[in-house]
């Protein structure tokens, strides 16, 4: 079993920069692979960035790439999403999960554990 704890959400200026974290629970944190996700009111979540067991490998979604930066920390169990350059389509409430696999997954299907989300606020 794995709990999730985000933190870091808030209102930001477009433009501005906020640092999302997740705290695992667990001592098996480096088993997992890691993603963060988002889902804006009347839309379907969506992924936003994984990293894998190590933090070798990662992946972004098109409309994040060269603005967000996941990374993790296994001794400390947590992830985090650095987000720079925010514009007012990336309001939503973010969600952090987790996959018992190696290589990093893309899909919420492929997650087993989940976070209850941070609302982050960009405004024009």
């Amino acid at each position: 079993q794995v709990q999730l704890v985000e933190s870091g959400g808030g209102l930001v200026q477009a433009g501005g920069s906020l640092r999302l974290s997740c705290a695992a629970s667990g001592r098996t944190f480096s088993s997992y692979a890691m993603g963060w996700f988002r889902q804006a009111p009347g839309k379907e979540r969506e992924f936003v960035a994984a990293i894998n067991w190590s933090g070798g490998s990662t992946y972004y979604a098109d409309s994040v790439k060269g603005r967000f930066t996941i990374s993790r920390d296994n001794a400390k169990n947590t992830v985090y999403l650095q987000m720079n350059s925010l514009k007012p389509e990336d309001t939503a409430v973010y969600y952090c999960a987790a996959s018992y696999t190696i290589v990093v997954v893309t899909s919420t299907w492929e997650y087993d554990y989940w976070g209850q989300g941070t609302q982050v606020t960009v405004s024009s």
